[in-house]
This record gives C-alpha cells, structure tokens and sequence, in this order.
C-alpha cells in the first residue's frame, strides 16, 4: 500500500482516535479483529479508528490517543516532537525521505539487542509518522516498550535446536515472571525441544511431551523427563500439580481450546502460555473463547507468524 487511505477525512476525525499498527504482513487479521466501525484511515499497516483503544490481540503496538500536528517544516517536525517528549519510534509510510530529515533532528533512541532475562524498557516511547508531507500523527503513550512492538534478543545461535525458543523468551520477557529453579513446567508437542530447552535453563523440572523425539541434546539434559506420547491423549491428572503448562504443539485453535479447557477442568495448573496457530484463515471465534477465559491474555508477538500467543496467569 504506497499511500494512505483515508476512510474519513481528517476535518471530520473525532479528537479521540487510536493507532493500531499490525505485524508485518498481518494487516488483514487486524481489519477482521477490529471490524469496520469507527475506522478512520489506513496508512500502510497502521490502522487509525474512532475511540480509545480496544482490545486487538492482532495490533503489535497500540498508539494512544495520538495527534495530528500540522507542520511548516523539517525543523518544526522535529521541534514539536522534541517538546512533547525525548524518546521517538519511526514508522514511516510515504514521505520517506522528509521522515527520515525529521528523524536525524531528534534524540536517538537505543537499538541495542537485549540479552534474554534483561527487563524491558521503562523509559517512554513514542512513536510517529507523517500522514502526508504537512502533517504528523504521534503518539506520546504506546502499549510496547519496544520500536513497533519488535522484540531483538541477542541469539543464541549453537544450543536451541530450533528458532522457536524465541517465542518463549519474548513472552517470558514480556511478562515479568518466569519459571524458576525448582518449578514444574508441563512442555506439550515439545520436539524438537526449543521451549524445553529454554525452561531446562530457567532450572525448572520439565515433563516434555511428543510423539516425536526431542532433539539428543536437549533430550539428555538435566531435570528433562521425555514421554513419547501425545499431548492431546493426556490426563492432566497424572502429574498432579503443575506450576506451569506450555503449548507451542502443532493444531487447529479449535482442537487447542478443548486441550486447554481439560486443563483448566482438571485445576492442577497454575500458569499457561500456549501458542494458537491458524492453519489458512483467521480462526477469530476461538480466539475470542480464548480471551474470555478468565485472566487470560492474548497477543502477538513480534516473533509469531499467522498464530497469537495465550497466556493466563494465577
């Protein structure tokens, strides 16, 4: 998409409107999420609708309340940015060049990866984008700490035997808390051993869970218990109480749902964070059954693909 599409023109914008830029190459779940009502304009995968923000587990950073400023110059671009607040994310649409002047006069913001069990960042991010060449939209207040809600870690590239680990770490991170020495964790549809892995570093007692073999490695490592069997013939019962359950298994949302809610029955669990993958189109219903279940949270990762990450917390 080269330019904006404006849905209603900017003279006729309510003064509340919120910001909602999708995963890349994820735009159309996030229309279907949202529904048409209220929608304001469409400016690449940034998505601008009426009201304050709702839920949209498909929206990977959520502007609040941002503003349109009418600008004159690169200079008073960068100049009513600066006086709203230091740190600023660019997301740029059309007008590459003009955005990226502007962006050369504001205070840079660090890009550094971070290692896996640093906390996320607490200083504020805003972020911005030119509509068109005289006017801003920028948001002062985000839902992600992070450029456009993207997560960098500092890989490690030798030991998982998979890039899935990256999921687990991201949601870990993005949660505060984590499994810790000592902890049972419950790894359902677990080869080739990624999650497993990343829960065997944390210290934690892992029953990993697949009728396929776990990668030797992770397979042999301490307070890693395989059982080849499926994750779905399972009684929850068997392993009495368990602090965390994790699900990256392969299955349509529906088929996770009834694994989850045996779960939730069977009350030996604490803490879930399960993987929802979406085999051709968007199984909204059924994420939407997820996100009624009490506690729960759901979103998308900046290292998902066409699937949202469920996580419920006790």
């Amino acid at each position: 998409m080269a330019e904006t599409r404006l849905l209603v023109p900017p003279v006729d914008w309510p003064a509340d409107i919120t910001g909602y830029l999708a995963p890349d190459g994820f735009l159309e779940p996030l229309l279907e999420e949202l529904g048409p009502d209220g929608l304001l304009a469409l400016h690449g995968r940034l998505v601008v609708a009426a009201g304050p923000a709702r839920p949209a587990a498909w929206a990977q950073n959520v502007w609040t309340a941002p503003q349109r400023l009418a600008i004159e110059s690169i200079g008073d671009a960068a100049a009513k940015l600066r006086a709203i607040q230091r740190n600023w994310a660019l997301y740029a649409h059309g007008s590459y060049r003009r955005a990226a002047l502007i962006e050369e006069r504001l205070p840079p913001v660090s890009a550094k990866k971070l290692a896996f069990g640093d906390p996320v960042p607490t200083s504020p991010l805003g972020s911005w984008t030119l509509l068109d060449p005289a006017t801003l939209l920028a948001a002062p207040h985000c839902s992600s700490p992070f450029r456009h809600g993207e997560v960098a870690f500092v890989e490690d590239r030798a030991a998982p035997p998979s890039r899935a680990y990256l999921k687990l770490w991201e949601a870990l991170t993005l949660l505060g808390d984590r499994p810790r020495p000592g902890e049972t964790c419950v790894d359902l549809g677990s080869s080739p051993g990624g999650w497993t892995w990343v829960l065997q570093q944390l210290g934690a007692q892992v029953y990993s869970v697949d009728k396929a073999r776990l990668d030797p490695g992770v397979e042999a490592l301490p307070n890693v218990v395989y059982r080849q069997e499926s994750a779905f013939a399972l009684d929850p019962r068997t392993f009495g109480p368990v602090d965390w359950l994790f699900s990256d298994v392969i299955c349509y949302p529906a088929r996770l749902l009834r694994l989850v809610e045996s779960w939730l029955d069977a009350g030996t669990c604490r803490r879930f964070v399960c993987t929802i993958k979406f085999q051709g189109s968007t199984d909204h219903e059924t994420a939407r059954r997820f996100a009624a279940i009490p506690g729960s949270r759901l979103l998308h990762l900046s290292h998902n693909k066409h699937e949202l990450t469920w996580i419920r917390l006790r």
